[in-house]
């Protein structure tokens, strides 16, 4: 009896040995694992202001001040300055919180804060002032800096209305939406939504 006993221990120990040993090289199921919203916040928020679209004008300012004595002007001068500006328009990714991504199995979801305009400046390397004429006897103002600022600030504002009415914002969002999208494809997901929002308005922060 105790001898049997004894077999019957060693068997049951080898037995588990066995099984032990087969587990260990037992190939493992894949289970694929969908990345947490705030690794992927994080990630694309790494990018910052991602400026989409940049777009150059170019255009003439003209630009006026007057000598007056009382209500008469006595001469006028004139400056005509030819000015080249550049708006950078985009989508502001510090703006995006996990809330706007939703994960759906292999699906994400992305809602994009809206485009804006991020920067508009005027290239002063390729503008310059094509005339400059005080009038009758040089008799008018001698504000040249002061002209020139002002059609600067002009120039601005032109150029941001035209961008504007060009749709910049729109193009911001469509490639903004192209770029976050190219981001994600060495992801998990097999699908990736991105979804743009309607800016509500179109002027320089």
């Amino acid at each position: 009896i105790v001898i049997l006993l004894i077999f019957l221990g060693i068997w049951r120990t080898s037995d588990r040995a066995i099984n032990f040993v087969g587990n260990l090289f037992k190939t493992q199921p894949i289970n694929p694992q969908i990345e947490n919203q705030t690794l992927i916040v994080q990630r694309i928020k790494s990018m910052q202001e991602l400026t989409t679209t940049v777009q150059t004008m170019e255009t003439i300012v003209p630009t006026s001040a007057d000598r007056k004595l009382g209500d008469i002007s006595l001469a006028t001068t004139r400056l005509l300055y030819i000015a080249r500006g550049e708006i950078r328009a985009g989508v502001d990714l510090s703006e995006l919180k996990a809330s706007d991504i939703k994960v759906n199995n292999n699906q994400i979801d992305i809602n994009l804060p809206p485009a804006k305009m991020l920067d508009s400046k005027i290239d002063v390397n390729h503008s310059r002032v094509y005339d400059y004429d005080r009038g009758f006897l040089n008799l008018g103002p001698d504000v040249a800096p002061q002209l020139q600022t002002l059609a600067q600030r002009k120039t601005l504002t032109e150029i941001v209305k035209t961008a504007c009415n060009e749709g910049i914002l729109n193009a911001a969002n469509i490639k903004a939406e192209s770029i976050i999208a190219q981001l994600l494809t060495n992801t998990s997901f097999q699908q990736v939504k991105i979804n743009t929002t309607t800016p509500e308005n179109c002027e320089v922060i």
